[in-house]
């Protein structure tokens, strides 16, 4: 295909060539330049002085008018060379192709088509297999070449040729790999009109418009065909109307002579009698073979692909495989041997309706017809009057038949199994002649078959890795859901003594209620794959911070989680502690900060300190720093090093060393960034948490930045 028209289709499907662009384009081609000089400068276009640049001659065609001309021309350029058409009459085609063309292009625009030359390429082209087919067997198809162009044409050739004009001109236009319908609109163009109802706008307008070119006085055709674009019958008189005057002007500009392209009427399509010659026969069926290899690989291709995105992967394929061999080769019944993991035996794949396969083996080291068609990789035939093994015995009694064929499944220089065809014994000789033909299926079968086989196990190591995300998720929950049972435990403890005194216990049956609905919240987020970042909480809220550090000190002094030799104190005075997060998000992250200070303390007592530090300005945004720190003996550089993530912990209990990136996590959640400053003095840990929208940063507050997250 010229490149200049691969070109322009891309610029028409971009929809943004302009005249500086498409002069550009028509520039790289000399013969195209000269064309469009010579249109602009004839009769029909001429004004006053002479136009001698490209540029301005292409102004005075128009946008419209150009598009025409570089694709009719590229195209009359690549297929007037193709062979045996130099010595074939071919305007009668070229006058069928451009009038489609034309009407295509006036149906798309009266129907919104946006890409009506997109329409008038299919046009042109919806033929062109014709003269494919005239290239490749100019012999045998030289009469029908010239005949009527109707379903008759597309039966004669399937059956001389084993391939329409239809196919072959998709085929074609696909090799040219570009991102439209056009291919389809050309495969297409033949199909009953109430199959495309539902189709491409495209094809619907090849369709409409082939059938007002070729069969303008079948009523019941033209207006099943309209009805397709919702068009009226008097429209296409109309565009019909129109068509005969536009045909005859493209024709002119394009220089193509269609003088006496309708003397000689078409005649209707001719099959000649199937030759006596059995040679010719035999190279006929071979033909036929491959044509329907081909085919079945595609069918094979597809389905393996259906079977992955529908998930039934390898059980529809196996299914199509032995109906496939079913009506090819005639077989009674047809099953599949597919080689286990250790490469040892065959084992039955249950399809459909056998069950029972499932159960049965062949030791490939124990020998057999079946054994030795895996192992030698060739085809064998098995017949009930000669001397068997027991595999055989139960394989022809399963599939109820005399005789049977075993088909070896290679690909890859690998056996993967065996297809088992059973036939009636006066069958063999008829397969035994189809030989290569039953080899080149079982290994089309075995290349959808090996496909099918790696997709298995991608799914598996997804699974398998979906499964790991959602242990590692439960891990997390559960290491959460310890903070808050811990608090209800000690609760009820307080709460049973002052239930002793008889005093008020309104404040604890609260904190209760409290941590009883985040027990819950925490276990219903095991929905989500990963419960720390989707769903735990609602970030749309807003939060105190100085209230949520109340709560959180009062939950951890009023249970005596805090030993005597360590202090706690908060310095939240004065500053704005509004923040745009969720409370119990914030929360969560400092009971596992205080925490984790509390037990770094526990031996040797100290000082936790808890404190908004003000705002800080961090990449044009406002956030309040929040600060937990404590006088404990500071981290190990190789924990300092793995902070964040989940580590094996010295602490007791499966879960624990998850709680830093658990609060990793959940700050990230809030839009938040986390630091931590550790050494022989102690450790602190710097949270940034967005400020709430109506704070501002005090004048006189420098901006500070936080160290390296």
């Amino acid at each position: 295909m010229p490149q200049i028209l691969i070109k322009l289709l891309a610029h028409l499907q971009a929809d943004d060539l302009g005249m500086a662009e498409l002069a550009a384009l028509v520039a790289t081609d000399a013969g195209m330049t000269g064309k469009i000089l010579g249109v602009a400068n004839s009769s029909a276009y001429h004004r006053g002085g002479r136009q001698v640049s490209l540029e301005q001659s292409m102004m005075a065609l128009g946008t419209d008018m150009i598009k025409i001309l570089v694709i009719g021309d590229s195209v009359f350029q690549t297929f007037n060379s193709f062979p045996n058409s130099g010595a074939t009459d071919l305007r009668g085609f070229w006058k069928q192709s451009l009038t489609t063309a034309v009407l295509a292009r006036e149906i798309a625009r009266r129907i919104g088509y946006a890409q009506s030359e997109e329409a008038y390429l299919a046009g042109l082209l919806h033929n062109v297999g014709r003269l494919a087919l005239l290239a490749t067997a100019p012999k045998e198809y030289a009469y029908n070449f010239l005949a009527h162009d109707d379903e008759d044409l597309c039966a004669v050739e399937q059956r001389t040729l084993q391939i329409t004009h239809t196919e072959a001109g998709a085929w074609l236009i696909e090799r040219w790999q570009l991102d439209s319908f056009l291919a389809d609109s050309v495969l297409y163009h033949h199909e009953p009109s109430e199959r495309l109802e539902a189709a491409h706008p495209l094809i619907r307008i090849l369709r409409t418009a082939h059938v007002l070119a070729y069969h303008a006085d079948d009523i019941a055709q033209v207006i099943e065909a309209c009805r397709l674009c919702g068009l009226d019958p008097e429209d296409a008189d109309a565009v019909l109307a129109g068509a005969t005057r536009q045909v005859e002007k493209s024709a002119i500009h394009l220089g193509i002579d269609l003088a006496g392209a309708d003397d000689v009427p078409p005649p209707p399509a001719y099959a000649p009698p199937p030759p006596s010659d059995p040679v010719q026969q035999r190279l006929n069926e071979e033909v036929r073979n491959l044509v329907l290899v081909s085919e079945i690989g595609q069918i094979f291709t597809r389905q393996q692909q259906d079977g992955d995105k529908s998930g039934h992967g390898e059980t529809g394929l196996l299914e199509s495989m032995t109906r496939s061999a079913r009506i090819l080769f005639d077989f009674e019944n047809a099953l599949v041997l597919l080689e286990n993991p250790t490469g040892q035996a065959l084992v039955g794949a249950a399809v459909g309706s056998q069950q029972r396969i499932a159960e049965f083996a062949v030791s490939l080291a124990k020998g057999g017809a079946v054994a030795e068609a895996a192992l030698e990789r060739k085809l064998a035939f098995v017949r009930r009057d000669r001397p068997l093994g027991l595999p055989e015995e139960q394989l022809l009694r399963m599939l109820g038949a005399e005789s049977m064929v075993c088909v070896p499944l290679v690909a890859g220089g690998r056996c993967l199994g065996v297809l088992v065809g059973g036939v009636a014994s006066w069958q063999l000789p008829s397969c035994q002649k189809r030989e290569r033909f039953l080899q080149s299926f079982g290994n089309q079968a075995a290349a959808a078959l090996e496909k099918a086989i790696q997709a298995r196990g991608q799914v598996r190591r997804q699974l398998a890795n979906v499964a790991e995300e959602y242990r590692e998720a439960s891990r997390r929950v559960v290491h959460e859901v310890n903070n808050p049972l811990a608090i209800i435990k000690n609760y009820l403890s307080v709460l049973d003594s002052k239930l002793e005194r008889q005093e008020p216990v309104g404040g604890e049956l609260s904190v209760l209620h409290d941590e009883i609905d985040r027990v819950g919240q925490l276990v219903n987020s095991l929905t989500e794959t990963d419960p720390m970042a989707n769903g735990a909480f609602d970030g749309s809220r807003g939060a105190d911070v100085a209230k949520v550090v109340d709560d959180v000190l009062r939950l951890f002094r009023t249970t005596d989680f805090v030993p005597s030799n360590v202090e706690i104190v908060v310095g939240m005075a004065g500053q704005d502690s509004r923040v745009k997060g969720d409370p119990d998000a914030i929360k969560q992250i400092l009971v596992n900060l205080v925490k984790n200070a509390i037990e770094a303390l526990t031996d040797r007592g100290g000082r936790i300190e808890i404190a908004n530090r003000g705002h800080v300005n961090r990449e044009r945004s406002l956030y309040v720093e929040l600060v937990v720190a404590d006088t404990g003996p500071g981290l190990p550089h190789e924990v300092l090093a793995n902070l964040f993530a989940a580590v094996t912990s010295t602490k007791p209990g499966p879960h624990h060393g998850l709680g830093l990136s658990i609060v990793h996590s959940l700050v990230k959640q809030l839009n938040g960034h986390i630091a931590c400053r550790s050494g022989a003095t102690g450790t602190s840990f710097e949270i940034l948490l967005p400020a709430h929208a109506g704070a501002s940063a005090p004048a006189t507050l420098p901006a500070r930045a936080l160290g390296s997250v």
